[in-house]
């Protein structure tokens, strides 16, 4: 193990920007700081809502060359972590078929009823761990079916993979986030065989696997040569779902911890030695993601902040103001203090309803929904917000809760990691509704978790994922909120909304919300 300090960049792309993060790693030492940070704009082209993935490769590349500017020191090496479920297709020559089409385009509607006239949601999940989600890379390959774009592909490479490729010019298919496509076993750990043949989708379109850790090429002359970077710059496989990555960047320090992982979604959930297949994980609409060394990232996936962003973007459009509602600044800060101060679990939303999915009109379905329910409307900017963060504190609550009963865990701490960390009112409300203690930070979860993974492949830290997440204890800044206030005001607001969370996931129609972003 070396003592010197190594740098190594995590390039890391989440649904609504991406930056490459430098991580300076020694035994007893860990910073970071952001290289480059670049906007994720999708744009919607005949109909249909595609990711721009050359101008996050721009991004990227501009990043690797603001690291190699800003230090004499060469970078050891490089780690990409991205959202899940989307992919690439290449031709025969590696050339890009289509831009990748994102999770959020309405193309899988229907899809998930065709996957059940072979395979029942009963033995699918039996088969693969993963939650029933309407844009799983497993709707999306039947909902191309026939497509030029599918029909002329020699290679599928999830977005993570694809970045390496083009950096790297090696292809592989990182394990974490293959995991996400609802092909793999949970179980061996290897692709599921029989669900592809089952539904026609041909396996040899994924490159071999790869596990955190493994090497994944070194940097193109050409790729060296624009970003100023010195040669050779080593590509290491990291866990490339960005759930993964975070959740290595947990600083739990006793295994009875739950996780929320936050920011335009929230991933709730255990971290466990095997999957949970039965007939009543699937009910509960819970997901068994593989994780790094050999774990199981048991979670639901929780719509999370998406809702707030885009209530912001409706009353920005509409000239609907935080200044309205709390008669001082516009900006987030003002909305959060007034959602503060706004009565309490005056109204809640189901944070796991699809109604809450798409983009566009987000407070008119909030409304919408206290009506079915019989609540409240939300009357300003301010209550919506309150009763948007009392909503995602009783989901993450339920989802914890859920997670222990059928997992025979039993959790004493929750962690919360990822941008959420910044919203101390969702932190607080989160221990309030969970009756624990939660431990907010680190907000980098995702490029530390990248880091450390990189580093251990490099022999410059060594251990398990406990030693690694000691290191971020001792090294990164912790905020702890203890529970307050009635805990059974909480129990009561549940009872509000009835068992219908439990009713669509049983029906296949569950908490459609997703990991990656």
């Amino acid at each position: 193990m070396s003592t010197k300090e190594h740098r190594f960049a995590a390039v890391d792309l989440g649904a609504s920007s991406g930056r490459v993060i430098v991580g300076e790693v020694a035994p007893e030492r860990l910073t970071l700081h952001e290289a480059h940070r670049f906007p994720n704009r999708p744009t919607r082209v005949l109909g249909t809502l595609h990711w721009d993935i050359l101008s996050l490769y721009q991004g990227v590349l501009n990043g690797l060359k603001a690291a190699a500017r800003n230090t004499t020191h060469p970078l050891a090496g490089i780690g990409i972590d991205t959202w899940a479920v989307d992919y690439g297709l290449l031709a025969a020559d590696g050339t890009l078929l289509a831009n990748p089409v994102h999770y959020r385009d309405t193309r899988t509607n229907g899809a998930a009823e065709k996957v059940a006239e072979t395979l029942s949601p009963q033995a699918l999940y039996a088969a693969t761990g993963i939650q029933h989600l309407p844009f799983n890379t497993i709707y999306q390959l039947i909902s191309a079916r026939g497509t030029p774009a599918l029909t002329a592909a020699h290679r599928l490479l999830l977005i993570p993979d694809l970045i390496s490729y083009w950096l790297t010019g090696e292809p592989g298919t990182e394990l974490t986030n293959a995991s996400t496509t609802q092909l793999i076993d949970p179980l061996t750990r290897d692709w599921a065989t029989p669900v592809a043949q089952a539904l026609g989708i041909d396996l040899s379109l994924f490159p071999p696997l790869r596990h955190p850790g493994d090497p994944a090429g070194t940097l193109r002359p050409e790729v060296l040569a624009e970003t100023g970077l010195a040669t050779p710059v080593p590509v290491t496989a990291v866990g490339s779902h960005d759930t993964a990555s975070a959740v290595v960047g947990v600083p739990a320090t006793t295994p009875d911890f739950a996780y929320i992982a936050t920011g335009t979604w929230s991933l709730a959930g255990l971290e466990l030695d095997a999957p949970v297949l039965t007939e009543a994980s699937r009910a509960a609409n819970f997901t068994n993601e593989l994780g790094v060394d050999g774990t199981v990232r048991y979670l639901r996936n929780i719509m999370g902040l998406w809702m707030l962003q885009e209530c912001v973007r409706a009353w920005e459009t509409r000239g609907t103001t935080a200044a309205q509602a709390t008669d001082t600044d516009t900006d987030l800060t003002a909305l959060l203090q007034a959602a503060a101060r706004a009565t309490p679990l005056r109204s809640v939303v189901d944070a796991g309803d699809p109604a809450f999915i798409a983009p566009h009109h987000m407070p008119d379905r909030i409304a919408d929904a206290c009506r079915r329910t019989g609540q409240p409307v939300p009357r300003t900017p301010a209550e919506t917000t309150r009763c948007v963060l009392d909503s995602l504190a009783l989901a993450h609550r339920r989802a914890i809760d859920d997670a222990a009963r059928l997992s025979g865990r039993t959790v004493r701490t929750v962690h919360i990691v990822g941008g959420g960390v910044h919203n101390a009112l969702l932190c607080q409300l989160t221990a309030d509704a969970c009756g624990l203690p939660v431990i907010a930070g680190p907000a980098e979860a995702a490029a530390l978790g990248n880091v450390l993974v990189q580093a251990r492949a490099a022999g410059v830290i060594t251990g398990g994922l406990s030693e690694l997440r000691a290191l971020l204890h001792s090294t990164q800044p912790l905020r702890q909120y203890e529970p307050t206030g009635d805990h059974s005001a909480w129990d009561r607001a549940a009872a509000r909304l009835g068992d219908a969370q439990v009713t669509r996931a049983a029906t296949g129609l569950g908490d459609e919300e997703e990991p990656c972003a």
